[in-house]
């Protein structure tokens, strides 16, 4: 037994669903507009987990083509049961306004790192489905329900219905069993059962700063269910300088002796403006079961930020540098946006990843954008590029990427003239003009040659560089305020953003031609917390 310092999942891995089969432990997180959809960690001992797949990656289980920024893949819920791996999930496609069009399917798979089955439909009312699977056999669908009436609520309850395992489908009637609380925006639910009582844990107070799980329980599936007498077992919503903040929605499992343990998103903020610059990321908590039958999180309901697990963390693994390289495929950090068709983006040969120009850096349709998370507070990135634009609609280069509305990007372009130059781009969301900022002269460099470029962010503040052949970078441009990469920064995504900040390699052609770039490696390098 160790204690692990949380967040066990860094950056941008939010919306946490967590099942356990047999010694193994798997974590499910959202993705939003990135592709293949969701992440699966896994891990042996709760301390150290790896990434080992993603199971949305074709077209009949996931095209986000056109999905707005912060839409796309919302809260999946993963379980085992019946000898199959079941996720559930939502494709938003859009959630602007008083309209959400959550569209939630299912898929299963024997293995968690094999091909999963094409997804089927099963609704729109609502977003944040789970699978519940009772001990009589029976499956049941729960989920919010969205009124866009507002009557009373947005957040209209937690409701529930049959469904079946052979047509996929729901049956019977729909019936809401919760309302949530004062704090409301009641969503997020999962249901588990124990000792004679179903048990409804809930997400609350939305995912910034008011967040907060909820817990109720009732003998009837149905309910009516009573709230647990400290109402959220877990918040941070009113300690504004604990180092955990933005704490809720959360998922439970018990470990085969029979501890529970509580994973469940969060934030850490930084600098005055309070911004999230790494996303919502994944926390665990010990909870203990007392004798009134309720859980409680241990030393809650506040998170902690070290947490005793059964295994013990490996030290060197957060600060590992990574120096990827193109060989077969796409090494597994990282992902793009949207299309279920990458090799009309991106293509992987002879130690070079090619990205194929397409639309603008921030098109919701197809563009050239391959990119990892942010993890760390500080780190370096570098990559080598050799291409040779021939007008100012061609570009390549690195980009330091929240969303659409919310980018840096220090590009390989050219004049009207052919002569290539480096140009740094900034969209920022609080940009009255909502048009591409352009806050450094273009330098001037050889039409010939490979050229380094590369990223600094300490912090609040980001720094470009770059280099010809044979020779040391050079900064360029002033620094930038890294926190627009951020949910709390983002506000034009409209009715919220979700996801994190990237780091990465693009291509845009917008003459329409598919004018190729050539990647030699990408380097991400942590440099302290």
């Amino acid at each position: 037994m160790a204690n692990v310092t949380n967040p066990i999942l860094p950056g941008f891995n939010p919306d946490p669903s967590i099942c356990r089969v047999g010694d193994d432990y798997y974590i499910a997180t959202s993705t939003f507009e990135w592709y293949p959809g969701v992440q699966i960690h896994h891990s042996k001992d709760l301390a150290n987990w790896q990434l080992i797949k993603r199971p949305l990656e074709r077209a009949d289980q996931l095209d986000m083509r056109g999905d707005v920024d912060s839409g796309g893949v919302w809260a999946p819920c993963l379980t085992y049961v019946d000898g199959l791996f079941w996720l559930i999930y939502t494709d938003m496609k859009r959630h602007h306004g008083s309209y959400k069009d959550a569209l939630n399917y299912v898929v299963t798979s024997p293995t968690i790192d094999g091909d999963w089955s094409a997804g089927t439909f099963i609704n729109g009312a609502g977003f944040d489905p789970s699978l519940f699977h009772d001990d009589d056999g029976k499956k049941w669908f729960v989920q919010m329900i969205w009124d866009h009436r507002t009557r009373p609520n947005l957040f209209a309850g937690i409701v529930i219905q049959q469904f079946d395992p052979k047509t996929r489908q729901l049956t019977g009637t729909r019936k809401t069993i919760y309302q949530g609380t004062d704090l409301a925006l009641t969503e997020g639910a999962h249901i588990y059962k124990k000792n004679g009582y179903y048990y409804l844990l809930t997400a609350e107070g939305g995912t910034g700063f008011d967040h907060a799980c909820t817990l109720a329980r009732s003998k009837n599936l149905f309910g009516p269910y009573e709230t647990h007498p400290e109402k959220h077992i877990l918040t941070a919503k009113d300690t504004p300088a604990h180092p955990i903040q933005r704490a809720g929605h959360g998922d439970l499992v018990e470990t085969p002796d029979g501890r529970t343990y509580l994973v469940h998103l969060m934030g850490r903020p930084i600098s005055q403006k309070r911004r999230s610059v790494l996303g919502r990321e994944t926390s665990i908590q010990e909870c203990e079961w007392r004798a009134d039958d309720w859980l409680y999180v241990k030393n809650g309901p506040l998170p902690s930020v070290e947490v005793d697990v059964p295994g013990t963390p490996n030290p060197n693994t957060h600060m590992q540098t990574h120096n990827y390289t193109f060989k077969a495929d796409l090494p597994l950090d990282f992902q793009w946006l949207r299309t279920p068709e990458p090799e009309k983006i991106f293509q992987v040969t002879d130690g070079v990843l090619r990205l194929y120009g397409r639309q603008s850096i921030g098109s919701p349709f197809e563009q050239a954008l391959v990119a990892r998370r942010q993890t760390h507070f500080n780190y370096r990135a570098e990559t080598e590029l050799a291409f040779s634009p021939t007008d100012e609609r061609e570009m390549a280069g690195i980009t330091a990427y929240y969303g659409q509305k919310a980018h840096y990007y220090l590009a390989v372009t050219a004049t009207s003239d052919g002569r290539r130059e480096l140009l740094i781009m900034n969209v920022a969301a609080d940009n009255p003009t909502g048009r591409t900022s352009f806050p450094a002269d273009p330098i001037q460099i050889p039409n010939q040659g490979k050229i380094r470029l590369a990223i600094t962010i300490q912090n609040e503040r980001l720094q470009f560089s770059y280099a010809q052949e044979g020779e040391k970078f050079t900064n360029i441009g002033q620094d930038f305020d890294a926190t627009i990469l951020s949910d709390e920064a983002s506000v034009s995504c409209g009715g919220g953003c979700f996801t994190g900040a990237f780091v990465g390699m693009a291509a845009q052609d917008i003459n329409g031609m598919g004018k190729p770039a050539d990647f030699t490696y990408f380097k991400y390098e942590p440099l302290g917390e």
